[in-house]
């Protein structure tokens, strides 16, 4: 009885292993195939208690629109799939308060800074394998503006405009990684985007 409840035990794990190796590698190489960013690990949406995914809410705007709820964005369902994987990643975290230094150490933290949180998004979209500071968001990515994303960094501050909606850890409203609504100058900023998009 020992070795069946052992053998049963082992097999377990076995599937819990090969479950997670699918749901970690594949994400990445396929925006990587595609020329998004510089690569990197996207997050997977576990799934549902029947073992489907449950489908994640879109918009048919244009642009990305704050949800009811306040906290979450609805991506466009004509977003590119990196793009709607960071705004899904980015609303992971908007309960999260201001930590200065978090999300550098660690993805999942208690909390994030400025340069965290636009990290832990671009990280969902498979768009980067590293959290990095204000300063070196400065020079990641192609120049300018994106169609999808722009990241907004100086040596003090970064921020994100992900299909039209501005994820920050700073604005009107509580301090932390939220979604906003408001405009926001980007004057003395370095604007830049992932490659394609």
């Amino acid at each position: 009885m020992r070795d069946l409840a052992l053998g049963f035990r082992t097999y377990t794990i076995a599937l819990a292993l090969l479950g997670l190796v699918g749901q970690c590698v594949a994400p990445g190489h396929a925006s990587a195939a595609k020329g998004y960013g510089s690569g990197g690990a996207a997050w997977v949406e576990p799934p549902t208690g029947n073992g489907a995914s449950a489908p994640l809410p879109t918009t048919a705007l244009p642009t990305a629109e704050l949800s009811v709820d306040g906290r979450t964005a609805n991506p466009p369902a004509s977003a590119p799939e990196p793009v709607r994987k960071a705004i899904y990643a980015a609303n992971r975290i908007t309960r999260k308060p201001y930590r200065y230094g978090g999300g550098h150490r660690r993805w999942r933290d208690r909390g994030y800074d400025c340069s965290g949180a636009v990290s832990y998004a671009l990280h969902g979209g498979g768009l980067l394998g590293r959290p990095l500071s204000s300063g070196r968001l400065m020079r990641w990515g192609l120049r300018g503006r994106g169609r999808w994303v722009t990241i907004y960094a100086n040596r003090g501050h970064s921020y994100v405009v992900i299909a039209g909606l501005r994820f920050d850890t700073s604005g009107l409203g509580e301090r932390g990684p939220r979604w906003r609504t408001e405009a926001r100058s980007s004057r003395a900023y370095f604007a830049r985007h992932p490659n394609g998009l």
